[in-house]
């Protein structure tokens, strides 16, 4: 057994350029409190066009959204 406690990764969110949130290592919880999803990993959508909301289906793509993604860390 360690004296020390294991380091628990923070979870991330990556703008992706012109496309989705990708999101590493959080549980995505509802506004309701039920847990929508427990994935490692997902991606929420950005451009509102997805069928899947909240999560990205790639609609994007199609309907041309366009955010560079240069956004400022928020921490």
């Amino acid at each position: 057994m360690s004296d020390s406690p294991e380091a628990t990764p923070k979870p991330t969110i990556t703008v992706r350029p012109n496309g989705s949130l990708r999101v590493n290592g959080a549980v995505l919880i509802g506004a309701d409190g039920n847990v929508i999803t427990e994935r490692e990993s997902y991606s929420l959508c950005r451009c509102g066009h997805s069928q899947d909301k909240p999560f990205c289906d790639g609609a994007h793509r199609e309907c041309g959204f366009d955010d560079a993604g240069t956004h400022q860390l928020v921490e």
